[in-house]
């Protein structure tokens, strides 16, 4: 290898470094945010738990928490019959760049799957409704080769916790492996989706048929962006 090769190559690893840094600085941040809301968070369900009366939003009969967040099990494993049969889109686009800015960018995809992002990625994990993670952020995270699954505002509360679970199945040995979960604020036509770098699954309903197509996108595109962090 070239000295000039060389250099480059370091100059890659620096960076990355610095990313890798802010991105667990954030993770940090989340942490101790998710924390000090768990009071009020406790309290706030403990008071829907006892006003409900076992219906859910779905138009289910209801009957406590983990019950309301399960999914069906794995039938199908091939994406493309997945996402026929749970009505999804499977689309690869094309790349838009992956160069850094601190400016607002105009996607051509919504949600979008490359192009100019934040110089920091977002940090895996699952985003309260409301506050998901800066959309370069999330751009930024595609292409370290993570997952977002995105629903729309308004998803009921059953179908969010149903995504959860969804999220905490193992991918490669580990629950909830490289993706980011978080609810969409760009007005995706879409249900739910679920992108990586370059490539798409959007649905246009959520329905028990959905969660095989979910966990084949994620199983086939995790890890396969242009940088890898693990």
């Amino acid at each position: 290898m070239s000295s000039r090769q060389k250099e480059k190559e370091q100059r890659r690893r620096e960076r990355l470094a610095k990313e890798e840094a802010a991105r667990r600085a954030q993770a940090r941040r989340k942490r101790l945010m998710i924390a000090g809301a768990g009071g009020a968070a406790a309290v706030a369900a403990a008071v829907v738990i006892a006003v409900a009366s076992g219906g859910d939003d779905g138009g289910g009969s209801g009957g406590g928490a983990s019950a309301d967040a399960a999914i069906p099990a794995r039938s199908e494993q091939d994406l493309a019959a997945a996402a026929r049969a749970a009505g999804c889109e499977v689309k690869q686009h094309r790349d838009e760049g992956s160069s850094h800015t601190e400016e607002a960018v105009r996607y051509g995809t919504n949600p979008p799957t490359s192009g100019a992002h934040a110089p920091s990625a977002a940090a895996d994990g699952i985003y309260a409704a409301g506050n998901p993670p800066e959309l370069g952020q999330s751009v930024h995270a595609l292409e370290h080769g993570r997952v977002n699954i995105q629903y729309r505002p308004g998803t009921p509360a059953r179908r969010v916790a149903q995504l959860e679970t969804l999220y905490n199945e193992e991918v490669k040995g580990q629950s909830g492996y490289h993706t980011l979960l978080f609810e969409n604020q760009t007005d995706m036509q879409a249900a739910v989706a679920a992108t990586a770098w370059t490539q798409s699954l959007t649905c246009r309903t959520l329905n028990d048929r959905t969660w095989d197509a979910l966990r084949a996108f994620r199983e086939d595109f995790v890890d396969k962006g242009p940088e890898f962090v693990p």
